[in-house]
């Protein structure tokens, strides 16, 4: 009983809070500080917090005192970056870990809220006109590709063999290009998604059957299904361009003579909230796992997989699981990725509907 009180006060704090172990490494952290760092706990759990966390203040020797004299530290009015937004002014307050020799405990209190917030519009709507701005430049680009393309063919018509490789590989470019164009006018899509009741299980077998017709076809796609997984709130057609996407991930990864086993996953968490930074919080029960046996992520990008233009894949565009992590964002949901070689588990955290539970399947 006691170890729950912990761990429902441990989630239920408003604050980010950071555990940290005598390496200067993360130990644990609580649904506030992922939410505050933008990401899993599983995979900042061992990550140098310094690495993950900048503070513009010389904290090494205050912080080496105050763990070797077991004193707390209050830093106040300091500029706090994680390197996926920009800094904001908090107020840090680290203290030594009862019972556990070189831990400490680092609460962070962003201060400011409403010019925060303002600065969050702004950047937002910055990155809707840069957005915009993409998805323009790629439809008056892609005219005069065709062209390029047409013009390529047209003249291969007329010319010898030997030469006909440079006009096969002018068209080949200017179709990758192309595709390359719809995968930003794509990401350039800002439409809020239809709120809708959705039965899981549905989007996840559309999505299997159609990866199984086609760039899955040498995989073995398994259902692990929760049959008591109440509705979920969200777009359909959105949830299956998710699923379709990170099934398409893991085919690609895979061997493409020996294949691998893709499983879909569903479960139901009743304790996952997602806090945010303000205080507020959201109930986000709804678990999807999709679980691939490939080699996993490059460690050196695994940080940074939902960044636009980061690919893992010697010709990849980096946009899939930018637009993947767009798309769950507008439906105020949360995505993780934990993956080592030869097991990759992208988790999509959901609300659920509040109405009655769908019929088992």
């Amino acid at each position: 009983m006691e170890e729950d009180t912990e761990a429902m006060i441990w989630s239920s704090l408003p604050v980010p809070a950071i555990l940290i172990d005598p390496d200067e490494r993360i130990g644990d952290l609580n649904p506030a500080a992922e939410g505050f760092l933008n990401n899993s706990a599983k995979w900042l759990r061992g990550q140098p917090v310094w690495d993950r966390l900048a503070v513009d203040a010389p904290l090494e020797k205050s912080l080496a005192r105050a763990r070797e004299n077991g004193t707390p530290l209050f830093v106040n009015d300091v500029d706090v970056g994680t390197g996926s937004r920009p800094p904001l002014v908090c107020n840090l307050q680290i203290s030594p870990l009862m019972g556990r020799a070189g831990w400490m405990l680092m609460l962070i209190s962003p201060r400011e809220l409403a010019g925060r917030m303002t600065q969050s519009h702004s950047v937002k709507s910055a990155a809707k006109s840069a957005i915009g701005m993409a998805e323009m430049l790629a439809h008056e680009i892609k005219n005069p590709l065709a062209g390029i393309a047409g013009a390529a063919q047209l003249l291969s018509m007329s010319l010898p063999k030997e030469d006909l490789e440079l006009t096969d590989l002018i068209v080949m470019e200017t179709r990758r290009i192309v595709k390359l164009l719809e995968q930003v006018e794509q990401f350039g899509n800002l439409s809020a998604p239809e709120r809708l009741p959705v039965n899981v299980h549905d989007v996840l077998d559309r999505a299997r059957r159609s990866a199984a017709l086609g760039f899955g076809a040498h995989m073995k796609i398994v259902e692990d299904y929760d049959p008591s997984l109440p509705m979920a709130l969200g777009d359909p057609d959105q949830l299956l361009q998710v699923v379709l996407n990170l099934i398409k991930n893991a085919s690609e990864a895979a061997d493409p003579q020996a294949g691998g086993t893709i499983r879909l996953h569903t479960y139901y968490d009743h304790s996952f909230r997602m806090r945010r930074a303000d205080g507020s919080g959201q109930s986000l029960p709804l678990q999807i796992e999709i679980i691939d046996d490939g080699p996993g992520l490059p460690e050196e990008i695994r940080g940074d997989i939902f960044d636009p233009f980061v690919s893992g894949r010697e010709n990849g565009t980096g946009l899939g699981l930018a637009l993947v992590s767009k798309i769950i964002s507008d439906h105020d949901g949360w995505i993780s990725v934990d993956s080592v070689p030869g097991r990759t588990v992208f988790r999509i955290s959901l609300p659920r509907h509040a109405g009655k539970p769908q019929e088992s399947i």
